[in-house]
C-alpha cells in the first residue's frame, strides 16, 4: 500500500515539473464553459490454426465520455466532471462475452476564495459512481459458467462533505474533506438470505462492507481528491485522478484508493493511441488491489 501511494506522489510531482513550463499567462472569462471527448478504443489478437506459440483469438472495444461543465464568476467557482466508460471483449470459442469496463461517475465541486490573490476556496464537493451494467464471475462450477456479481446501484457510492479546494488551474487541482459522508447502496438481491451470490446464508459485511437484508451504509470520514493533467511531449498528455478515503467510524487505518491514469498519443484530430491504468483498493469489496489496464487505437470526437 505505502509503495503504491509513493509510485502515485511520485507520478504527481513528476507531472509537475512538466507542468510549469507549459503553464501560459490566458486571461480567464467568466460564465459556463463546457468541453469534453467521446472516444471508441479498439483491440484486437489474432492466431490461425497452424500458429504455434499458443494464444486465443479475441477482440475488445470500449467506449468512453468525459465531459467538463466549469463555471466561474467573480471568487466562485463551480467545476462538474461526467465520466463514462463501457467495454467488452470476445475470446474466440467461449460462450460469453466479457466486460472489460463500466464505469459511471459524477464530481461536483463548489469553491468559494478566501481572497482574491490566493489559490485557496472554501468548498464543497460532491461524489457519486457506480455501474451501467450487471458484472458477472466466472468459473466453470456456476450452473451456467458465470455467477451475477454487479448491477446499476449495486454498489453505488455517494460521498459529500465541506472542505478546502486548491487550485492552481483547471489542470491541477487538489480538494481536501475531513468531514465527508459516505453511503454505499446495493441490492437486497445479493444480501438476502438466499442471495444470488451463493444460496448460502449470508454472512455480515460479505458483500461491499453491508449486513445481512441491508441494502445501505453509512460511513463518515475524510477525503481527498486531486486531478492533474498536462504535457509529456507534444500530442502526448498525462491525466492522473487520485481519491483517498478514511471511515472514521471502522478502521480508519485501512484507507480507501482509486487512482486513475490516463495516457493520450494524439495521432490527428481523430485518431489517438491511449493507455489507461486504473488500481483500487477498498477492503469492503475485496482484500487486496483492483487492476484495470486498457490499451487501444481510438475514434475521437471533441464534445
Amino acid at each position: 500500500m505505502r509503495k503504491l501511494l509513493l509510485a502515485v506522489v511520485l507520478t504527481v510531482q513528476a507531472g509537475f515539473l512538466f507542468a510549469q513550463e507549459d503553464k501560459g499567462k490566458t486571461e480567464k472569462k467568466e460564465g459556463w464553459k463546457g468541453s469534453g471527448t467521446f472516444q471508441v478504443l479498439f483491440n484486437q489478437a489474432a492466431f490461425n490454426a497452424e500458429w504455434q506459440g499458443g494464444g486465443s483469438s479475441n477482440y475488445a472495444g470500449n467506449i468512453s465520455i468525459s465531459y467538463d461543465l466549469n463555471y466561474s464568476k467573480g471568487r466562485l467557482t463551480w467545476d462538474n466532471k461526467f465520466l463514462g466508460d463501457y467495454g467488452m471483449t470476445k475470446i474466440k470459442d467461449e460462450d460469453w462475452s466479457r466486460k472489460t469496463n463500466d464505469r459511471l461517475e459524477l464530481n461536483s465541486v463548489v469553491g468559494y476564495k478566501l481572497n482574491k490573490e490566493t489559490k485557496w476556496s472554501y468548498s464543497f464537493f460532491l461524489n457519486f459512481r457506480t455501474q451501467f451494467a450487471q458484472g458477472y464471475e466466472y468459473d466453470d462450477t456456476y450452473p451456467d459458467g458465470r455467477k451475477k456479481y454487479t448491477e446499476f446501484m449495486s454498489p453505488g457510492y455517494l460521498q459529500f462533505g465541506p472542505g478546502m479546494l486548491w487550485k492552481d488551474s483547471e489542470n491541477l487541482k487538489v480538494n481536501v474533506s475531513p468531514a465527508t459522508a459516505r453511503m454505499i447502496f446495493v441490492s437486497d438481491r445479493f444480501t438476502g438470505e438466499n442471495n444470488v451470490l451463493t444460496g448460502d446464508p449470508y454472512v455480515d459485511g460479505d458483500y461491499f462492507g453491508i449486513d445481512k437484508g441491508e441494502t445501505f451504509r453509512f460511513e463518515f470520514g475524510a477525503s481527498v481528491s486531486g486531478y492533474y493533467k498536462f504535457k509529456l511531449a507534444d500530442n502526448v498528455s498525462m491525466e492522473n485522478m487520485l481519491a483517498l478515503y478514511s471511515n472514521y467510524l471502522d478502521k480508519p487505518q485501512n484507507i480507501d484508493l482509486n487512482y486513475t491514469m490516463n495516457l493520450n498519443m494524439k495521432v490527428n484530430k481523430h485518431l489517438s493511441a491511449n493507455f489507461i491504468f486504473q488500481t483500487i483498493y477498498d477492503d469492503n469489496a475485496v482484500s487486496g488491489f483492483q487492476v484495470r489496464e486498457v490499451l487501444g487505437v481510438g475514434f475521437n470526437y471533441a464534445l
